[in-house]
């Protein structure tokens, strides 16, 4: 079958071996597989990648030395079904499946692995026990996205964001707009995404950001209505502390350090936006640590591959929170699937073009050089 084949940071299109399903697998046709930003940084910095992976535990990630065929995000329909499958599926079932699959008893990354090689190929290899029925007719190309859709679903999840906080998005390709989707689809009613291409602010309109900012022409901490109850200035939050002491103290009997706390726990007292950076270049954490309000909460989903810096003191003064969130768990993976096939995130706005295999290598380096796509999707 034909597959495209990155080898030495060099995509090519090669004829490979057909995949054999040993116990639990089952073997798809792909129908749509989608160009993930992981595999544009895995292409040139796979050894940093693996040797992060190894230094947590995890040995076979995919090196530049190696032969791999990429291609985490996919859907398909069943082919064949391996010995010892339980039949949850049957043969011509449109699926989507989690890009883990036990190759040799041992769990491997499908697509980031020269053991597990992924959907850039006519055909792919799953594992029984993580594939999901498409429900609901929802289309293929729909469909596909449901991996990247399940990293947003998780960032927001663990973020905790409340319906009435700001949400600030800093950067708007894929995972950024992904983002803003699954704001939207929590409820978040205030939701201000940055960037400095004018293409990806407008699908940040169409994902349902309700303010688009470029950070070249203004900032996204002060150029919306909301902004005004964030304290930007250390000073003024002190005076402001101190002036309302004065206020609560002037009222006989009344029990002002229990009436802050009450309101701490309404969520009354001053706190920031919550940031998703969704960028992951060196500097951005470090920006937004020095730029935005105090008490704000940066919930870090870009995949920076380098080795970077903050000023510790200025985060500690301001209160900054600091997470990083990584990929999902099965059982977030279903949840987005469902969300996209009851007609609860709209994910095409993401899609700006599809090429077939031959188109891949030429599809990676218009993703890696030019802001004029988004998602493209890879159609066998």
């Amino acid at each position: 079958m034909r597959a495209v084949v990155c080898r030495n940071s060099e995509l090519r299109v090669e004829d490979v071996p057909e995949p054999r399903p040993a116990k639990g697998h089952l073997v798809l046709d792909v129908v749509r597989a989608g160009i993930c930003g992981s595999d544009l940084h895995a292409r040139f910095q796979a050894d940093t990648l693996a040797d992060a992976a190894a230094a947590i535990g995890f040995t076979n990630l995919m090196r530049v030395s190696q032969a791999v065929v990429m291609g985490h995000e996919f859907s398909g329909r069943v082919r064949e079904l391996g010995p010892g499958t339980k039949h949850r599926v049957a043969e011509g079932d449109a699926v989507v499946a989690l890009p883990i699959v036990r190759m040799g008893g041992r769990p491997e990354f499908l697509g980031l692995s020269e053991a597990a090689p992924g959907a850039y190929a006519e055909r792919v290899l799953v594992d029984e026990a993580l594939t999901f029925p498409v429900p609901n007719g929802l289309a293929p190309e729909s469909a596909a996205l449901t991996e990247p859709l399940a990293v947003a679903y998780h960032a927001v999840r663990r973020s905790k964001i409340g319906k009435g906080e700001t949400a600030v998005v800093v950067g708007c390709g894929p995972i950024g707009l992904a983002v803003i989707l699954m704001l939207r689809a929590r409820g978040v009613r205030h939701i201000i995404a940055s960037d400095y291409s004018a293409l990806r602010r407008g699908l940040a309109m169409r994902c349902g950001a309700h303010v688009v900012v470029d950070p070249g022409a203004e900032s996204p901490w002060t150029s919306f209505e909301h902004s005004k109850k964030y304290f930007t200035d250390a000073g003024k939050l002190l005076d402001f502390a101190v002036g309302s002491i004065e206020k609560l103290r002037a009222v006989p009997f009344l029990p002002w350090h229990k009436v802050l706390r009450a309101a701490e726990a309404a969520g009354k007292t001053p706190r920031g936006p919550v940031v998703f950076e969704c960028v992951g270049v060196p500097g951005i954490i470090d920006h937004i640590v020095q730029s935005a309000p105090l008490y704000t909460r940066v919930i870090v989903v870009g995949v920076c591959m380098e080795r970077d810096a903050i000023v510790p003191v200025v985060a500690l003064i301001k209160e900054i929170g600091l997470q990083f969130v990584f990929a999902y768990d099965p059982g977030e993976f279903h949840d987005t699937l469902h969300l996209l096939a009851e007609g609860k995130v709209d994910p095409t706005p993401l899609i700006t073009s599809t090429v077939d295999l031959d188109g891949v290598p030429g599809a990676f380096d218009v993703l890696g050089k030019a802001e004029e796509e988004a998602k493209i999707l890879v159609a066998p």
